[in-house]
């Protein structure tokens, strides 16, 4: 006992120390003379170490106990619970339904042992007060100490460093760390302020309490519980503004840096490239990848340029921010873009935390159901296999994850997303995976072959089936033979009987001939129905990406230049909606219009310089840039598939001007000759140079399908541009022959979108 808690002791008119000295020294020998007999229910426990230190078993057992000591715990998350102290130890009361008390009460408990959740405890108490005095003396303990449960429930002290403070309510909550270990501490006040405490180094003083496994009795965590304001004392507060600290480079955090501690926090800016449950966020510099641990749910998505403080960490020999405060960056960085890897590379230790591309065999496919309590933890992995290595990619937490279950086995699938690696102490690489942003971040590169190990089964057994019915025709017909030679031998009379076999072997040939040249018509004509099934989809692709593709290009900026406006003009920003909305009824009408050419359009009324016009001024709406439409010629009805590709190829010549070109205007041309018709399509945008265009094998299809639909009516299609002078796109379509036109149509079915 301290000598505050002795003077305020003979303050009441009591010498305890005597007292419990004896009961302490008597009860001790007792224990260790003869113990506890089993089945004792008559024994009196008078300190706090005797009841601790019983076994599960006999505390169980519902002992008598009677122990004064000094309340220096009572948080009002514990509801009437509290730890009480004297001179040999701390002790759990379970108090729940009894008097309340305060940190510092002097207190005589009568009640029974409990095995208790950890360690043993008092339950069922009577509780009387006989005043209040200091509360003991801490004990300062090591962290290691601290984290091995053998302080629980007495009162310690101990340095450690604010890593994150947040209130609920009047209660503060600290989350404390030192030595590589962590431990919370709880304190009710509502005096203090958390952005004062965050990253101090503090010393704390309270009851050592733990988290634990109920039913295995087992530690899981420690928490410290604080009573009063004056015992948590900040030694070394945080000098500055953690945001005004110079930016450290990403790949220069685990590097050598004067002056370097991890119990300051640091300054980092990055990308945000992918954000993932239980907020982690990888971001990425120009040059380096890191994942950031945040305290509080951070709204970023990926493509943000955001700042962050926190304390470095290493995980699996990886630097680590952890709790992060993380903000949307006020200065805005340069995109981040997938970079092509190898395997080599990751193997020698790049990328880690940055944005790859990867591609491989997926050889394997796991899907991991959500919880009813946390759907987010759904997961999607794909094995794939490279020549020499194989990797997961995963998806958490993400929707349409439907999309991932959907590859075939066998098909080689290209991947983007975050390269998450583990490495030995050595820093070889022990294992990595690929973590998806999205579903739509695993692209197929190519179907898998047909010649798979089952279909080599099945050939094999047909291929089987079919020698055994030879071999068993073959062995009909040598015994017919026999027979025949036999008799031949033996009389001329089996002469006739072998013309007559023989005859009928040549029928069946003869029949055996037939079903074979109606097989082979039978698999041309399914032949010539798969081109034409093929040719009629690859019409109907060219209309999905002349159609609806381009309409869905127009309302995405409709809705961005809403969005610009929404704040500085929201009339303005309803304006640009409107037409967004017009703009999806408009593609509704598409949509239905290219269901309803699949049937007729004999009866339809059809305007080709109308629809041009205004399918230009639609798709331009909002984008600052003047339309002049300009009819030449006398003007005269065209055959159907004519006007639908000339409209289809201004569209799609339309819609690259306000994608690509950056023009303020846009020149849109329909000339009437006497020999043909000729559409022509100029703005005074960017230009480009034709040999570097974007084709096919970077994901753009315009020019090929605009050139393959000028084609599929007999025309051709011309391109000019000068870089920093406009395009113009041409096409003109001959009038005299419509039907080799059509005939035309029909030979390129083939075509690719």
């Amino acid at each position: 006992m301290n000598p505050s808690t002795a003077r305020a002791f003979r303050g009441l008119g009591f010498s305890f120390a005597p007292v419990l000295g004896f009961l302490f020294v008597t009860a001790a020998t007792s224990f260790a003379q003869t113990g506890i007999p089993a089945g004792s229910t008559s024994v009196l426990l008078t300190n706090a170490l005797d009841i601790i230190s019983l076994p599960a078993e006999s505390a169980s057992r519902s002992l008598k106990v009677k122990v004064t000591g000094v309340v220096t715990a009572g948080d009002p998350s514990l509801q009437g619970r509290f730890f009480m102290q004297d001179t040999t130890g701390g002790v759990f009361v379970d108090n729940a339904n009894g008097r309340r008390v305060q940190p510092g009460d002097l207190l005589q408990v009568s009640g029974i042992t409990y095995a208790g959740a950890y360690a043993p405890t008092i339950t069922a108490p009577i509780v009387n007060i006989l005043g209040h005095v200091a509360l003991p003396e801490p004990k300062a303990v090591k962290v290691e100490e601290l984290m091995s449960g053998a302080d629980d429930s007495q009162r310690i002290e101990i340095l450690a460093i604010v890593r994150d403070a947040h209130r609920e309510g009047s209660r503060l909550m600290l989350d404390l760390a030192t030595g590589g270990y962590r431990f919370r501490a709880y304190l009710t006040d509502d005096s203090l302020s958390v952005e004062q405490l965050l990253g101090a180094e503090v010393k704390v003083r309270g009851t050592a309490a733990e988290a634990h496994n109920r039913s295995l009795r087992q530690l899981i965590a420690v928490e410290i519980y604080i009573p009063t304001v004056n015992d948590l004392i900040v030694l070394k507060p945080e000098t500055m503004d953690p945001f005004g600290r110079p930016i450290v480079p990403l790949n220069q955090l685990a590097q050598y840096r004067p002056g370097n501690s991890l119990a300051q926090r640091v300054h980092v800016r990055g990308v945000c490239i992918l954000h993932s449950p239980n907020n982690r966020l990888f971001v990425e510099d120009s040059i380096y990848g890191l994942q950031i641990q945040s305290v509080r749910p951070a709204s970023v998505v990926p493509g943000e340029a955001i700042e962050a403080v926190g304390f470095l960490n290493f995980e699996n020999y990886h630097p680590v921010i952890q709790d992060a405060i993380v903000r949307k960056s006020s200065t805005p960085l340069a995109p981040i873009h997938s970079r092509p890897a190898t395997i080599e590379e990751i193997q020698s230790g790049y990328y880690h935390g940055s944005l790859v591309t990867l591609s491989g065999k997926l050889v394997e496919r796991t899907v991991r159901p959500g919880f009813k309590a946390n759907p987010e933890s759904e997961a999607t992995t794909l094995v794939l296999q490279t020549s020499n290595f194989t990797f997961a990619a995963t998806a958490r937490g993400l929707p349409d994850q439907a999309r991932l279950a959907a590859i075939p086995l066998g098909s080689v699938v290209q991947v983007d997303g975050v390269c998450f690696t583990e490495i030995d102490s050595d820093g070889k690489l022990e294992t990595f995976q690929i973590l998806l942003a999205s579903p739509a971040r695993a692209r197929i590169l190519q179907q898998p072959s047909w010649f798979t190990p089952q279909h080599l089964i099945i050939c094999i057994t047909i291929a089987g089936i079919a020698l055994v019915i030879i071999a068993g025709w073959l062995v009909l017909v040598a015994r017919k033979n026999s027979i025949l030679n036999l008799l031949v031998l033996e009389r001329e009379k089996a002469q006739l009987a072998l013309q007559e076999a023989n005859d009928q072997l040549e029928e069946r040939v003869k029949e055996r001939t037939a079903q074979l040249k109606f097989q082979v018509s039978a698999r041309k004509e399914a032949e010539v129905r798969f081109k034409a099934v093929l040719s009629e989809r690859t019409r109907l692709a060219q209309e999905l990406h002349d159609t609806v593709e381009q309409t869905l290009t127009g309302i995405a900026l409709q809705m961005d230049v809403a969005s610009k406006l929404h704040d500085d003009s929201p009339q303005n920003s309803l304006n640009h909606l409107e037409l967004a909305r017009s703009l999806m009824a408009k593609s509704k009408e598409e949509v239905r219009q290219s269901i309803w050419d699949l049937r007729s359009r004999a009866l339809e009324q059809f305007d080709l310089a109308n629809a041009l016009a205004e399918g230009a001024r639609q798709a331009t709406a909002g984008a600052n840039i003047s339309v002049f439409f300009e009819t030449r010629g006398q003007a005269r009805p065209l055959p159907e598939i004519i006007e639908e590709n000339l409209l289809r190829i201004g569209q799609e010549a339309a819609t690259n001007v306000i994608k690509h070109s950056q023009a303020t205007e846009l020149r849109i041309t329909l000339l009437f000759e006497p020999g043909q018709v000729v559409l022509q399509i100029q703005d005074n945008g960017l230009g480009f140079h034709k040999e570097r265009a974007a084709g096919p094998q970077q994901g753009h299809f315009g020019l090929l399908g605009m050139s393959e639909r000028a084609k599929r009516v007999g025309g051709r299609l011309e391109v000019e541009s000068v870089p920093g002078k406009g395009t113009t796109v041409s096409v003109k379509i001959p009038l005299e022959s419509p039907q080799e036109s059509l005939e035309s149509v029909t030979s390129s079915g083939d075509a690719v979108v």
